[in-house]
């Protein structure tokens, strides 16, 4: 494309058959102009060029609209959202929208997920100990007779509700959304990580500088513990196909472990900035990785990481397919501008659920 014009590409992973504009302080905000409709390039990516005619403000403030402001773009929780403020005049602007306000509504209460607390203490005798695992189900699972795919989530002080210190991922609104589109059938799994026995339960190997690693254990509570009890007292579709593990940092790091060690377990990975600098070993383990069974795998990086985010996580990609094997399906989110905490993940998170699962 022309740096000397300026550029709209929109990624959003709402399809319907409302055309999409782009409103602003250039237009007098009117969310339907024709000269402002962008065109569809390809499923879920649409693009427009600025009009030569209409002179730009020298601070651009601007919207995304489907044809009015009761359809006006909203945030990955269905809330409302700022005006986008830019300065730049020429060259590409890359936005993101994931979700729509639907003829005025937006997050729909009546879609969120009942969160259960299986227990508090719940037992994990690879490691002699007990752990708070709790469970998302769908809105309305208490009034059908259906099964569901389940996704395990480590870190789950980070996924819902108040969060921690760090934030949180808000998986608990992001499902709403998701119901809203047809796609909130899936049974979360969130299981507490250890506080200062995170890092020995997730690196799946000793660290000379970081201690000793036992994400061995770990995976062997999740695949022979805690997922038979699941299977057992919800109705949960049990194959792997439906069967996903994920996970941030250290969490999306033991999380390829698990689907290296278990692949018969294991047929979906979602992987959010994995620390795969803690244990280089992976990459000799997915060397050996001979599995044939299909697996899809989503894996997020940022730019705003460290030099060696990206580049870490195309290896591991490039690792994978090396073996010949393919059936491995890998979707690579990479942003060059993207941050390492809960709220990125959080974007990332209902992204990479339909793509798994949808």
């Amino acid at each position: 494309m022309s740096n000397n014009v300026l550029y709209f590409e929109l990624t959003t992973p709402v399809e319907d058959d409302r055309p999409i504009y782009i409103s602003g302080n250039f237009n007098g905000w009117l969310p339907d102009k024709e000269d402002f409709r962008l065109k569809k390039t390809e499923e879920g990516r649409y693009v427009l060029k600025f009009p030569h005619s209409v002179p730009l403000p020298e601070k651009l403030e601007y919207k995304y609209t489907k044809g009015g402001w009761n359809q006006v773009e909203l945030d990955e929780f269905g809330n409302s959202t700022h005006n986008r403020i830019v300065t730049k005049k020429l060259g590409v602007m890359h936005d993101f929208v994931p979700h729509w306000r639907l003829d005025g509504s937006n997050l729909q209460q009546d879609l969120m997920p009942e969160i259960r607390l299986i227990s508090d203490s719940f037992d994990m005798p690879q490691f002699d100990t007990k752990r708070a695992v709790y469970i998302l189900l769908p809105h309305d699972y208490d009034k059908t007779d259906k099964k569901y795919p389940v996704m395990y989530l480590q870190d789950a002080q980070n996924l819902f509700q108040e969060g921690s210190a760090f934030g949180n991922w808000g998986i608990d609104k992001q499902l709403a959304v998701l119901a809203s589109r047809g796609h909130g059938d899936v049974i979360i799994v969130a299981i507490a990580h250890g506080g200062e026995n995170r890092y020995k339960e997730y690196s799946p190997y000793n660290n000379p500088k970081l201690g000793k690693g036992e994400g061995r254990k770990y995976v062997q509570f999740i695949s022979r513990t805690l997922k038979p009890y699941i299977d057992a007292n919800f109705r949960t579709l049990t194959e792997r196909e439906f069967t996903g593990i994920g996970g941030s940092s250290l969490g999306g790091l033991v999380s390829i472990y698990a689907g290296l060690m278990y692949p018969e377990v294991f047929g979906r990975l979602m992987l959010f900035s994995p620390s795969l600098w803690v244990s280089p070993n992976i990459y000799f383990d997915a060397i050996d990785f001979l599995s044939h069974l299909p697996t899809k795998i989503y894996a997020y990086a940022g730019g705003g990481e460290g030099h060696s985010m990206i580049p870490n996580v195309e290896k591991l990609k490039q690792t994978l397919l090396r073996q010949g094997n393919k059936k491995i399906d890998i979707n690579l989110s990479l942003d060059p501008e993207g941050k390492h905490n809960e709220s990125q993940w959080g974007k990332e998170f209902p992204k990479a659920i339909e793509w798994l699962f949808f």
